[in-house]
């Protein structure tokens, strides 16, 4: 029985669990600093409070329940030893005959020291519920504020980054906004203020021509301020500084503008290429290493004809790569030849609100907008939720929140540090 530590439990990591699991051959140890597994796409909902937490996370020992060749080991990863087959963690070591890494990314302030202290990132859990509670909070000190000017300065939101991750929470904000601030704070005099500042030519850069358009069409409708060809520069307490020298006045500044991942000790320097991802070969494995793998966004594959750049750091390719592996280590042991990973393109999606979403389907030849974009953003999204209670948790709230005008900020829950360093 092969001994394999997996790092990570994310699209990659649990996909490839899913494939290999009872599978007397192997032994798994899933390595994670959480006891939980989350759905990224959806964690702007619940640092908007349109979903609760535990709408999109789900205990890891109860994923494995039933999958007599997985442990799990909740710990942080400190250190690997390639040489020992080895890695030391922040509770103990473990040993390998096969290392995985499926860690996802972190986000990049591209050495702006004051973004990463005043800005909340979009990453984890802990960064949705410091969003929700900065929201609410934001709201409060507004509502007891006499003074319009400071007023005006609480109910700013800056939002950096226009892709789907700030298209999607600048339009999800909006909409609770416009419905929130009449009902609940009837006191305020100043309205709530969302920019979106986007440093290319584009929202949704990767996405189809028609996708441009029709998400600036729509958040613009919403009354979302879009600033577009302008990279932010540093800010304050007060302030946002844009690199024309133009200055936005907030308390909120919302960073989805890029993401890095992490470098460990004892992996060689020469692995790791830009946004200091490690270069792997057709298989996925690391360079220079014969027992070591990296899949989805930690990991870059030049080696696939039809991405020579790497692959996007998407869902999807963790997915189809956490799958590939699965498979060639068994077909490995049956002494067949593996196969190469080719990334299957299924298309781009983006919700920008109730109704309103773009999807790009089959390399962006078919283009969907409105509610029947949003229809099939909704279900895969359902259904790619791990359990059947976050599905039906998930359901149950998009429903009542269609039919009703109930959404609201909800309550402060009590958390941690402002990062999961």
């Amino acid at each position: 029985m092969k001994k394999i530590v997996l790092v990570g439990g994310g699209f990659a990591g649990i996909n490839f669990l899913k494939k290999l699991k009872n599978n007397k051959n192997f032994h798994i140890t899933l390595v994670d600093k959480n006891n939980y597994n989350f759905f990224p796409p959806l964690i702007y909902q619940v640092g908007s409070s349109v979903l609760e937490p535990a709408a999109i996370s789900y205990p890891f020992r109860r994923f494995i329940r039933y999958k007599s060749n997985v442990s799990f080991r909740q710990g942080e990863l400190l250190e690997v030893k390639p040489n020992e087959n080895k890695i030391i963690l922040s509770n103990g070591e473990l040993d390998f005959d096969i290392l995985i890494f499926a860690t996802g990314t972190q986000s990049n302030y591209f050495g702006m020291q004051n973004l990463e202290k005043y800005s909340v990132p979009m990453k984890t859990l802990n960064d949705a519920l410091l969003l929700r509670n900065t929201l609410l909070l934001r709201m409060e000190e507004a509502s007891q504020e006499v003074n319009l000017e400071k007023q005006k300065e609480l109910l700013s939101i800056v939002i950096v980054g226009g892709g789907p991750a700030g298209v999607e929470i600048a339009g999800v904000t909006r909409e609770i906004f416009n419905t929130l601030q009449p009902l609940d704070y009837k006191e305020l005099k100043s309205k709530v203020q969302i920019h979106l500042v986007e440093g290319s030519p584009n929202l949704l850069g990767s996405m189809s021509e028609k996708s441009h358009k029709e998400a600036y069409k729509a958040l613009n409708k919403l009354g979302v301020n879009i600033i577009l060809n302008q990279h932010v520069k540093d800010c304050d307490e007060n302030f946002i500084y844009l690199g024309s020298g133009d200055k936005i006045a907030t308390k909120t500044i919302i960073w989805t503008a890029g993401v890095t991942s992490r470098v460990f000790v004892g992996i060689s320097k020469d692995v790791y290429s830009r946004g200091r991802r490690m270069q792997v070969d057709e298989f996925n494995k690391v360079i220079s290493y014969e027992n070591i793998y990296a899949l989805g966004d930690t990991s870059l594959m030049i080696s696939d004809p039809n991405f020579p750049d790497g692959h996007p750091q998407l869902a999807q390719v963790a997915i189809q790569q956490g799958i590939n592996l699965a498979r060639n280590l068994k077909r490995e042991l049956r002494g067949q030849n593996k196969r190469k990973f080719s990334y299957v393109d299924k298309g781009s999606m983006a919700v920008i609100g109730k109704n309103k979403a773009v999807a790009d389907l089959m390399n962006n030849k078919v283009f969907f907008k409105g509610f029947f974009a949003w229809l099939i953003w909704s279900c895969i999204h359902i259904i790619s939720l791990v359990s059947i209670g976050n599905r039906l948790n998930t359901f149950y709230r998009w429903l009542t929140i269609y039919f009703s005008k109930g959404s609201s900020l909800g309550i402060a829950y009590e958390i941690g540090d402002k990062k999961d360093k």
